[in-house]
């Protein structure tokens, strides 16, 4: 059994960044919602609690509704962090105070560190004019902590801040109030680590390749005897959860993988040739083109795109499964990020985004238990699972491909023309992102960024080729670098690289004149355009 550090859920979008971070760390983590109750708390100690973290929220820790620490989380001897929200939580249901203010902290902050504590001792950015330590960090806050609660000691301060951070060294108990999770607290992955292993006193024992055995041997207790068929689409989850899977049960996993007119370009041979022919899965190809064309005809909106092509995924999923005497499981490449945007995480405190495919609302007629064993892994974790299952390193680390395909990056109504289109363009700029080096770095630029591809945009544009006018099609190139796909920043690719992308799309794909470059950052912008 690992051991353990307990997330409490108050409703924060990021909550997950603080899950990744520790798992960075080495160390397991759970997230719960933030209203469990006592009996849940000590449960989580039998299994080998070693600490807690109070999530940021959306609430006011003062108001009547909002979510209460539970007792038992201030009386179980393990550490506990507040962050915002859960620095709030644990001032006012600790005897503190925490108010309203009139001067809110959104973006940049520079904290002043106060003391000696053991979370903030040695962590600096730089100094004060007074010489003391300064932490450069991400503050997102309307209220703050007025007073502190009997036994806490100020950690740090802002001038419109003055209580940012509180210790009780004595009952191991600290609270923050900027955000550590998010990269844009440069100190913010060393705090963490520092809580869960010098404060909390974990081993860190979490990495994927020991996690591979453990995975086997749930899936075989899950399964048993039974068939499984499972929804391959050609990306990263999908793949690597073929791949444990059948490293698992073997020939009890069908993988059914289907053309439905919207992957990349050779995406069905390439799957072929690693996961069949290399591997040795059991793959039943079905071209099923016809079949979405005609139910996605005239339809603009995204999100009814998404669901209709979930929908008929399933039906597909549901004729192919009908086949095997003895499925009894559909199988998906589900894993976090897919499930807090959907806010279908077991807190189902966040706010919806948007609609996957793969994350809840299977219907009953299914008649098939789902099988997600990335569920609760996070990208990277399932990269280093799929390069300790054997996979090769181009397939593993293949830049994140939805799930509805190029459905949703291609701008309103989907058709065959333009998806044809869309398909020669993107595998221009992935082939020349892959050939063009950084002198600095000596990697690629497609290494260097974290997804990259090129978007359909369904309005036409004059141009001129040689002689003659064109009234062509319009494509965007987007590219972004980020650590955890839940912030992005778009990636400052070199000028003579997008203009040879641009140059050879114009060029080698008769009907696109006009190549734009997406400058968006996640937030306020999603990665995908849809």
């Amino acid at each position: 059994m690992h051991q353990r550090i307990l997330i409490l859920d108050f409703g924060s979008q990021v909550t997950q960044l603080i899950a990744r971070r520790v798992r960075e760390a080495g160390v397991f983590c759970e997230i719960h919602p933030g209203d469990v109750d006592d009996n849940f708390i000590k449960e989580q100690l039998s299994l080998g609690l070693k600490g807690i973290i109070l999530s940021g929220s959306h609430s006011s820790a003062y108001d009547e509704g909002s979510m209460k620490v539970t007792d038992a989380v201030f009386l179980s001897n393990v550490p506990v962090l507040g962050i915002c929200y859960g620095m709030q939580a644990m001032a006012n249901q600790l005897g503190g105070s925490v108010s309203w203010s009139d001067h809110r902290e959104f973006g940049y902050a520079e904290v002043q560190v106060h003391g000696h504590t053991a979370l903030l001792n040695t962590l600096e950015d730089g100094r004060t004019k007074d010489g003391y330590p300064l932490l450069k960090v991400w503050m997102s806050h309307g209220d703050k902590v007025t007073e502190l609660p009997p036994g806490f000691k100020l950690m740090a301060s802002t001038p419109s801040c003055p209580i940012a951070g509180m210790a009780d060294e004595e009952r191991r108990f600290y609270a923050v109030q900027f955000h550590p999770e998010v990269t844009h607290t440069v100190q913010g992955k060393a705090l963490l680590s520092r809580f869960v292993l010098d404060i909390c006193g974990c081993d860190g024992d979490w990495n994927m390749p020991d996690y591979v055995s453990e995975a086997i041997e749930h899936i075989r207790e899950q399964v048993g005897n039974d068939e499984v068929i499972l929804g391959l689409s050609g990306g990263v989850d999908s793949s690597v959860a073929a791949a444990l899977i059948h490293k698992a049960i073997g020939d009890q996993l069908t993988c059914v993988f289907v053309d439905h007119g919207l992957l990349r370009l050779n995406e069905g041979d390439q799957v072929m040739e690693v996961l069949h022919k290399n591997l040795g899965v059991k793959i039943i190809r079905v071209n099923a083109v016809d079949q979405f064309m005609k139910h996605l005809e005239g339809v603009s909106d995204p999100e009814q795109k998404r669901k209709i092509i979930g929908r008929e995924f399933v039906e597909v999923f549901q004729e192919e499964a009908g086949k095997l005497v003895n499925a009894k499981w559909l199988a998906q490449g589900t894993i976090y990020p897919d499930v807090i945007e959907s806010a279908g995480a077991k807190t189902g405190k966040a706010v919806a985004i948007k609609s996957h495919h793969n994350v809840g609302g299977l219907p009953e007629t299914l008649n098939l238990q789902l099988l997600e064993p990335l569920r609760e892994l996070f990208k990277d974790e399932v990269r280093e699972l799929g390069i300790a299952l054997g996979l090769p390193h181009h397939m593993v680390y293949r830049h994140p491909f939805p799930g509805p395909g190029l459905g949703v990056r291609i701008l309103g109504e989907v058709k065959q023309e333009y998806a044809d289109l869309l398909r020669k363009a993107d595998a221009i700029f992935i082939e020349e992102l892959r050939n063009y080096m950084d002198p600095e770095t000596g990697k690629s630029w497609y290494d260097l960024t974290s997804q990259a591809f090129a978007v359909f945009l369904p309005v036409k544009s004059v141009g001129v080729m040689g002689d003659g006018r064109t009234y062509d099609y319009v494509v965007a190139l987007r590219a972004v670098q980020t650590s955890d796909f839940m912030t992005a920043d778009w990636a400052h690719l070199p000028y003579p690289l997008l203009a040879k992308v641009s140059s050879r799309i114009i060029n080698e794909v008769r009907g696109i004149n006009r190549v734009t470059y997406d400058v968006s950052s996640k937030p306020p912008a999603t990665i995908e355009w849809e």
